[in-house]
């Protein structure tokens, strides 16, 4: 049985018979190129700057894995710190669910990293020394290697060497990096892998990927059909104006039924993901903007207004009104300020160091010689100042008791934490139902104290 034949477009960057089709926008000049680049390139400058950047002695951005750090902005976060780096990852996703309600894939387009290094860093150089796309095509149809593109390959592997590295500064920090790339490899053959395997990853993405990072990989063109509503600043194609379409130059059999469009695929052929913006909103329009002055362009030439292909909403090309507040730009909002005031409360309120009862394995308790049990107990403490600071533990208001302990104080690193075993000895019959309850003082040398309340498992109590 013959299967059914389907007309049906999976991916613009398929050809029907299975294979790539490799895409070569054009470049469509106009007033919104020209923001994006300055917009394109502050952030390059941006994110090479920012791990050399340093606020209260610490990166401004800084993901130590190593460490187990987050340092942002002055704050450092910790893997015991769960309950605000679940509110800072909270503002975050508030954040991009309330930008996309009101402007849409303004990020996609404008400032994601992958968009903004392929169009304004690694497309231009390709343009440069391959020609237009029609002489880019004839590259590809003649197949081998070509001078012209080795030495595209050639500065795409540098720069992605580049670009490796400062993505990685982002991780093991910049001093860290340095002696990575200045010393020998063999001195850290650890990190030259490292820096290796992510440089390989960005020369594969640059020069391979490109678009299907956006079409096939990036999850958040997916997650629009939930993000987004009808009141979505978006790219789209005003139908009621353009159709139906034809060229300038073959009437209609009806005068005036001719649309504003001429189907001369200016649009497709510099969209950077390969659709064709006039069939609707799609999962891979980026929101570049490219087909907005495309079009303009061609609407200039040919006496018609512009914004025939604009930022609008699916309300507007509707013929309805754009409404600004709506239920989700009301509770996003909402949202976010709890989760962001949340976050400030959690951090400006945090202590100097963190105290926990580590739980212990074995017996929680012993008889000693003279009658006595010894309790064990395991106390955690970490360090969340930036200077090295000596801690003391005492008992409080239990003179029947005594604390026993491997040394007097304990000198913990700055942003370290450790782990301290203790062992108190109170009196058989002052167990309880096999409980006693005692308190720990904790105490550093510049002014920290807490009082800790500990339950200590013992006999049912009273005399033997």
């Amino acid at each position: 049985m013959t299967p059914p034949i389907t007309t049906e477009r999976v991916l613009s960057t398929l050809n029907e018979d299975g294979t790539r089709h490799w895409l070569h926008p054009k470049l469509a000049r106009g007033r919104f190129l020209r923001w994006r680049r300055v917009v394109g390139y502050a952030l390059i400058v941006l994110f090479v700057a920012i791990p050399f950047i340093e606020i209260g002695g610490r990166p401004a951005l800084l993901i130590d894995l190593l460490s187990r750090e987050l340092s942002l902005f002055g704050l450092v976060f910790r893997p015991s710190d769960g309950f605000l780096l679940m509110l800072l990852g909270l503002t975050v996703v508030l954040t991009v669910f309330l930008v996309t309600a009101l402007f849409g894939r303004v990020w996609c387009g404008w400032g994601c990293p992958q968009t903004v290094y392929l169009e304004h860093v690694f497309r231009p150089i390709e343009r440069w020394l391959e020609g237009s796309p029609a002489q880019r095509r004839k590259l590809d149809e003649a197949g081998g290697l070509h001078a012209r593109r080795v030495l595209k390959w050639a500065i795409y592997a540098a720069l992605s060497f580049v670009l490796a590295n400062v993505f990685l500064a982002y991780f093991v920090g910049v001093d860290r990096l340095r002696l990575w790339v200045l010393e020998s490899p063999l001195q850290h053959l650890g990190g030259f892998t490292v820096v290796t395997g992510v440089a390989a990853l960005m020369f594969f993405d640059f020069a391979y990927f490109r678009e299907q990072a956006c079409i096939v990989a990036c999850p958040y063109g997916r997650l629009q059909t939930v993000l987004l509503d009808r009141q979505s600043l978006i790219v789209g194609y005003d139908a009621r104006r353009g159709e139906p379409r034809g060229k300038p130059k073959k009437h209609l059999p009806v005068v005036g039924e001719r649309g504003d469009c001429i189907d001369c695929g200016a649009c497709v052929a510099v969209c950077p993901t390969g659709i064709d913006i006039r069939e609707g909103l799609q999962m891979e329009c980026i929101g570049c903007a490219q087909c907005i002055d495309a079009c303009d362009d061609v609407m200039a030439r040919v006496g018609k207004p512009r914004h025939l292909i604009g930022y609008t909403s699916q309300d507007e090309l509707a013929g309805k009104p754009r409404h600004l507040l709506r239920p989700r730009t009301f509770v996003y909002p909402v949202l976010l300020a709890v989760a962001a005031s949340l976050l400030v409360w959690g951090t400006s309120g945090r202590e100097s160091t963190k105290v926990w009862i580590e739980r212990i394995q074995g017996p929680s308790f012993v008889e000693l010689p003279d009658g006595k049990i010894s309790s064990q107990a395991r106390i955690k403490l970490e360090n969340e100042s930036d200077e090295p600071r000596s801690y003391a533990i005492d008992l409080s208001k239990a003179p029947d008791a005594a604390l026993r302990a491997p040394q007097l104080t304990w000198q913990i690193r700055a942003r370290s934490s450790m782990e301290i075993p203790l062992f108190i000895d109170v009196p058989r019959d002052s167990f309880v139902h096999g409980k006693r309850t005692v308190h720990l003082r904790i105490h550093d040398d510049r002014g920290f104290a807490r009082i800790l309340e500990l339950t200590l498992l013992g006999p049912e109590g009273g005399p033997r």
